[in-house]
């Protein structure tokens, strides 16, 4: 028969529901009970655990399934929430929500994906405290102008830690970067595309590590840069983006903005659009996207940067 398990995350707790048995337990979120709830879910031999993303909550959880070769999932909250709302189910309870992801399991059946290793995970840390010191020192940096004279200095002092920890965390992404062949090598391609840099494509490694590998549709609705129709009867709506990764959306945004001054594909093909009427938002993230499947396409292929095959693309 088969089996399938939803699991609702919480700092303290993890509370399981099983379908179709609707056998229903928990566990405390620490070593112990993540130990004892992986042995007693390879003792269920499940078709599939389904555990929603929680502010990182549920990586212990995962690297204990994974050790035990269990096959899980981890699903956006969006489409539980979009899943309970279609079933009528309005009432919210960790015991409610375990039932409603063991249901999504059975039900929608999400595909299984390969999850990040060891190292994917580390890089991915990294690339987000990265981002983050960045934010902090945008925002130490501002108030340094609109203080007086006696807390601009402290100011300052935290300006110039944020800085010396920014290179810091910048260097140890790329060393890790250096120590990885494949990363090595895929950073190599990514960055001899004019308006790539290092910040770019440490990110598209930590947080797209589909490139190259899904289809030049699928990369761009991935990213969150893919037009989707509104159209209903004789109505066509105007096209709009929507989800997507935005972490990686953001830095494909800086460097579409530095590609559009030095790189000659993505230039043309901007003027190209502006000349035909489209809005300079549209067209930049028409841009965007044009940038992404060629990045796609190059990884794919591994190729480095060619401007008349980029052209083509």
């Amino acid at each position: 028969m088969e089996c399938f398990v939803g699991i609702d995350t919480s700092q303290e707790r993890l509370d399981v529901y099983v379908e179709p048995t609707q056998e229903q337990f928990s566990h405390r979120n620490d070593d112990t009970g993540i130990a004892e709830l992986v042995k007693r879910l390879k003792a269920l031999s499940p078709t599939l655990v389904v555990i929603e993303a929680t502010g990182k909550l549920e990586i212990p959880f995962m690297n204990g399934a994974l050790e035990a070769c269990l096959p899980v999932v981890v699903t956006n909250p969006q489409r539980i929430r979009d899943f309970a709302r279609s079933v009528g189910q309005s009432a919210k309870t960790d015991t409610l929500d375990a039932r409603i992801i063991a249901q999504f399991a059975e039900k929608v059946r999400p595909e299984l994906k390969s999850l990040p290793d060891h190292d994917q995970q580390k890089l991915v840390e990294l690339v987000v405290r990265r981002d983050q010191i960045v934010a902090m020192l945008a925002a130490e940096t501002h108030r340094l102008h609109r203080v007086s004279p006696f807390m601009r200095t402290e100011i300052q002092q935290d300006v110039t830690y944020l800085m010396s920890r920014l290179n810091e965390i910048s260097e140890r992404v790329q060393q890790l970067v250096r120590n990885h062949p494949v990363w090595k090598e895929r950073r190599r391609l990514l960055e001899s595309v004019p308006g790539v840099g290092p910040a770019t494509s440490a990110c598209i490694l930590a947080c797209l590590p589909e490139l190259g590998r899904c289809s030049n549709r699928q990369i761009a609705a991935l990213v969150g840069v893919a037009p989707f129709n509104a159209d209903s009867g004789t109505r066509k709506g105007q096209r709009f983006i929507r989800g997507g990764r935005s972490r990686v959306r953001k830095a494909l945004y800086m460097a579409t903005l530095v590609a559009l001054r030095y790189n000659p594909v993505l230039t043309a093909f901007y003027t190209r659009l502006i000349t035909a009427g489209k809005r300079k938002k549209v067209a930049l993230v028409a841009c965007m996207r044009k940038l992404v499947v060629i990045l796609n396409t190059m990884i794919r292929h591994q190729q480095p940067w060619r401007t008349q095959t980029a052209m083509q693309t």
